[in-house]
């Protein structure tokens, strides 16, 4: 199973010490892949095995999330995760990675590769969040304290299902679903995800400048997504520099689960490119 690769660290972030969950497999340049919401780093366990062979591969799991900690009193914003990403890096000393973000990881990533530019090479964003492309309403009314509080554990997990079985192209690949569902199958993992829901916040990437990013950009987007549509990656494509897109047909949301083939090629020609 995934959780029994992870490793785990303590990071402080705004006074809080949480723990972090992580997978750190190979050698060589590193590579750091950041999840969405209402994922985990379980999302990356094919790409990162696989490119575990040739590269150092880092996946967090965001505090919050899976099995970093998710226990009451601390923010759950894309600041907090970033602030949380780079207390993480460094105590495990990897300087200039390369950063592979999903969803709300994207978010993060921009971020991360903006502020602080020298820590990111190479910056990959797959139907990410930006500018104002988020919060969706579902995730929205899950922050909603009288959404969340008329649900059981039971019922979250019927909701999460419906969304990870319509977030792709064709049938839902089981596991999949029920290892996305996982980390939240238990009443602290249910008011976690409430919080990290109601813990979306738009300013967070209004903030920031995509025209500030000087990492060498992969735009490697599923193409049929309804929940961060394509015309979000053109416009990132048109506002960073060094930019590249590459949408991938007959893929949604989760677009590493449609097309996982495709996805690790793009990735790795991405990666050996000059």
């Amino acid at each position: 199973m995934w959780s029994t690769e992870q490793e785990s660290a303590t990071v402080t972030v705004d006074g809080h010490e949480l723990d972090v969950a992580y997978y750190d497999e190979g050698n060589g340049e590193p590579v750091v892949f950041c999840h969405g919401i209402p994922t985990s780093s379980f999302l990356w366990r094919d790409v990162a095995t696989d490119l575990a062979d040739d590269y150092r591969v880092i996946a967090p799991d965001m505090v919050g999330y899976g099995n970093s900690a998710q226990h009451d009193g601390f923010d759950r914003s894309i600041r907090t995760q970033e602030r949380m990403l780079s207390g993480l890096l460094d105590q495990l000393d990897v300087d200039p990675v390369t950063f592979v973000g999903h969803d709300l990881g994207g978010g993060v990533g921009l971020r991360y590769a903006v502020h602080q530019p020298d820590a990111v090479d190479r910056l990959v964003l797959s139907n990410a969040v930006c500018y104002d492309s988020w919060p969706i309403e579902a995730i929205v009314d899950l922050g909603l304290p009288s959404t969340i509080d008329s649900m059981s554990v039971d019922d979250l997990q019927g909701t999460l299902d419906g969304m990870f079985r319509e977030g792709v192209v064709g049938e839902a690949n089981d596991a999949f679903v029920a290892g996305m569902k996982a980390p939240w199958a238990s009443e602290t993992g249910r008011i976690s995800l409430s919080r990290c829901a109601i813990a979306t916040n738009t300013n967070h990437t209004t903030e920031v400048d995509p025209g500030e990013v000087d990492a060498r950009t992969l735009l490697l987007w599923g193409a049929d997504d309804e929940f961060q549509p394509i015309e979000y990656a053109e416009r990132l494509e048109a506002d960073i520099s060094d930019a590249e897109l590459v949408g991938l047909d007959e893929a949604n949301h989760w677009v590493i689960e449609d097309r996982p083939e495709a996805y690790r090629e793009e990735l790795r020609a991405f990666l050996a490119a000059e």
